[in-house]
């Protein structure tokens, strides 16, 4: 009787310090963090200058992540037509799996052709090898005042 109940004290007390495969272990729920921070964190810029900041968020597509990629930047905004403000990456973009535009107010894209990241003010629509790279979140308001140089960094 006695070795009996020892061993039913031995085998509550193997089966009370067992995890069941329900509960999540602490490194489970670190990398569980650590993938939601990773989906949720968006490729987000901001672009000054003339103290005014435009904030875009860019898409996924392989030229907004070369793009990202070449920052911070100080570049020279160009005029370009009466809807856009130009700039020129020292860095082609790779459009492959990049999306054409349909460019609006705070589109941000890119003309392959020549090179430049188009900042619009105005609607435009679409245009051959013009690519979209994300869209104005907020300041896009400002784009047409921009002029001089312009410092271009990823937004924390």
């Amino acid at each position: 009787m006695k070795k009996i109940i020892i061993l039913l004290c031995l085998v509550l007390l193997m089966t009370g310090c067992t995890k069941t495969s329900d509960e999540p272990t602490n490194e489970s729920n670190e990398n569980a963090t650590e993938n939601i921070n990773t989906e949720d964190k968006k490729m987000q810029i901001e672009v000054k200058g003339n103290g005014k900041m435009i904030v875009y968020e860019l898409n996924d597509s392989q030229a907004a992540k070369d793009l990202y990629a070449q920052l911070p930047l100080s570049m020279e905004v160009e005029n370009f037509s009466t809807n856009e403000k130009v700039f020129y990456p020292p860095q082609k973009l790779n459009t492959q799996n990049t999306p054409l535009a349909n460019a609006d107010i705070g589109t941000l894209a890119y003309y392959s052709p020549w090179g430049d990241v188009v900042m619009f003010y105005d609607y435009f629509g679409k245009g051959g090898q013009l690519y979209e790279l994300g869209l104005a979140i907020s300041g896009q308001e400002s784009i047409e005042l921009l002029s001089g140089t312009i410092v271009i960094t990823i937004k924390e």
